[in-house]
């Protein structure tokens, strides 16, 4: 455990939240963007998902690869060098003047956002004592709510007003703000490699070692069937509120602020239900409560723009409110001692269930003669199915220490709170 004094270390948490903040724009940013990228790049939706989802992918396979190699480097050292390499990767996507380049410089991004990742969380890890920890998690996450609230509607509104690639500017110039910063800001963390290490030959077989566990498996299972639900349909909002019904690619920007705001207020809520009333009981719950908005917005009647901002902030919550009791759950699953490499691996997954749900939601979609997209209907109804089976499946997903029936009586509070404590 490193000792550094408390301004110092709010000083890191401070960066490492504005290097998430990067991250996650870089990523959420991109779906918005798609009615403007598909006419600029002359792409299909279809061309358009495989972009989105060649980060996410990329990402989840270096993320995942990572915990092979990353405790055998100064974490300073790892994080400036990849911090740089995503800076550059952003770079190629502004100047990006075909569709092959745009596609190459995303999944360029996703590899070094992916392995980013990992970073922050071992540092925390690293330099927080485990009974702050959870506050200082939470410090660097709140970088999702400051990306949907202010970081994707910015770059909306710059992409509306100039090109497309100016939000991606802006990302060069803050990720390299960030680097100076971070240059100046984080100490050198090297103490683990004095520690006697294993031969990098058991690296795979110990990460392997976390598939062959069937309860890690229907956990794993449950996530990626979360994630390809939820990335089959939100990608494609965007495009298709602009080609379908004539909304401004500029008032997009007031939609998700407004989403972001409802998503960020709620969300410590829905974790206290979860808490109170157990994880998988609220799981369900929000599973069954997000049917309606998903159904409503891939078979979206004619409907103004004062009609979807009204109704984005009840989409948000939904969607929100089936990741917090999912994440919560997932801290249950792991044995203490696996619990960093479960989670890194459990992201990883998340990852790839991101990429496969908006590569599959593209296959589906076609632009008719008029320019209207076509299909999302029937993107929604296997969104709807794919939530309703892991709803199903929420229940073969058991806590580290329960006993092997309680997958079957998992929805007792009592119970959950068991495993609350347990984790």
């Amino acid at each position: 455990m490193y000792s550094i004094d408390p301004p110092r270390e709010r000083r890191l948490l401070w960066l490492l939240m504005l290097t998430q903040f990067t991250l996650i724009m870089d990523f959420m940013v991109m779906m918005p963007l798609g009615p403007q990228i598909m006419r600029a790049l002359h792409i299909s939706p279809a061309q358009f998902a495989a972009a989105v989802s060649a980060y996410s992918i990329c990402g989840g396979l270096s993320g995942l690869l990572a915990a092979t190699y990353i405790d055998r480097f100064d974490r300073r050292k790892l994080l400036l060098a990849m911090y740089a390499l995503f800076a550059l990767s952003n770079l190629a996507c502004a100047l990006a003047g075909s569709y092959e380049l745009l596609l190459a410089s995303r999944a360029f991004a996703g590899i070094s956002g992916g392995v980013l990742g990992s970073i922050i969380m071992a540092i925390i890890a690293d330099v927080i004592p485990a009974q702050r920890r959870g506050a200082a998690t939470g410090t660097v996450m709140t970088a999702f709510a400051v990306a949907s609230v202010i970081g994707v509607p910015v770059g909306i509104l710059l992409g509306a007003h100039s090109q497309w690639s100016a939000p991606f500017w802006l990302l060069v110039a803050l990720s390299l703000l960030i680097w100076l910063a971070g240059a100046r800001v984080v100490p050198p963390l090297d103490r683990h490699l004095s520690r006697q290490r294993e031969p990098l030959a058991r690296a795979l077989p110990n990460l392997l070692q976390l598939f062959a566990n069937a309860r890690h498996l229907n956990a794993f299972a449950l996530t990626l069937m979360l994630t390809t639900s939820q990335m089959l349909v939100i990608p494609f909002i965007s495009p298709m509120l602009v080609a379908n019904h004539g909304i401004e690619p500029s008032q997009l920007s007031w939609m998700y602020m407004a989403g972001g705001v409802a998503a960020f207020f709620t969300s410590r809520l829905i974790g206290r239900l979860a808490d109170r009333h157990g994880k998988q009981r609220v799981y369900r719950i929000a599973v069954a409560v997000s049917l309606l908005p998903v159904l409503f917005v891939t078979h979206l009647p004619a409907v103004g723009f004062l009609a979807m901002l009204l109704f984005f902030p009840f989409f948000m919550v939904s969607m929100n409110g089936r990741m917090v009791p999912l994440q919560a759950l997932q801290t249950t699953v792991p044995q203490p001692e696996q619990r960093g490499a479960y989670l890194s691996a459990n992201s990883a997954v998340m990852s790839l269930g991101t990429g496969l749900g908006a590569w599959l939601g593209g296959l589906m979609l076609t632009t008719d003669a008029s320019g209207h997209i076509a299909g999302y209907g029937a993107v929604g109804w296997v969104a709807a199915g794919l939530a309703l089976c892991s709803a199903l499946w929420v229940g073969r997903v058991s806590a580290a220490d329960a006993p092997p029936a309680a997958a079957a009586t998992a929805t007792a509070p009592a119970q959950a709170d068991a495993r609350s404590d347990a984790a």
